[in-house]
């Protein structure tokens, strides 16, 4: 059961991790920079605390069932990696998202533009590590 509860929590990291790779910051880079900031804002705010909350529970939930079954380390890692995801957006990310969330909406332009197009990049990333924790755990639970 932990390691289909990790399974889970990385699906659905990667799931909504893919719908803002591929359809709603696409959406949002089709706005004004004024209009782009100011849908960003309020999206990341909500997003961040899914994803993150997914990122830890499914890292713990892997490494447990890994703990509680001896061995399989596919779940470790897919629990890991899942993880990753939380130092990587506090020590790559983060300063971007800073930076966006202190320009204000009167102030948007090309360097906010500019910052949008990086944080799309490396939110990508992010998808890439999801997609990767699901897929390991995934392999974990076949015989």
């Amino acid at each position: 059961m932990l390691a289909l509860a990790a399974l889970i929590c990385a699906a659905l990291f990667a799931g909504a991790a893919l719908y803002v790779s591929f359809a709603e910051h696409p959406a949002r880079m089709k706005l004004d920079d004024r209009a782009a900031l100011t849908q960003w804002k309020p999206s990341y705010d909500r997003a961040a605390i899914l994803q993150a909350s997914l990122a830890i529970l499914g890292g713990v939930l892997g490494a447990a069932a890994w703990y509680r079954w001896q061995g399989n380390w596919f779940w470790l890692a897919g629990g890991f990696v899942l993880f990753l995801n939380v130092p990587y957006t506090l020590l790559v990310v983060w300063s971007t998202n800073g930076k966006l969330k202190a320009t204000e909406l009167d102030q948007a332009g090309p360097e906010t533009r500019a910052l949008l197009v990086k944080w799309g990049n490396l939110h990508f990333v992010r998808t890439l590590l999801g997609l990767l924790a699901a897929a390991l755990i995934a392999r974990g639970l076949l015989p």
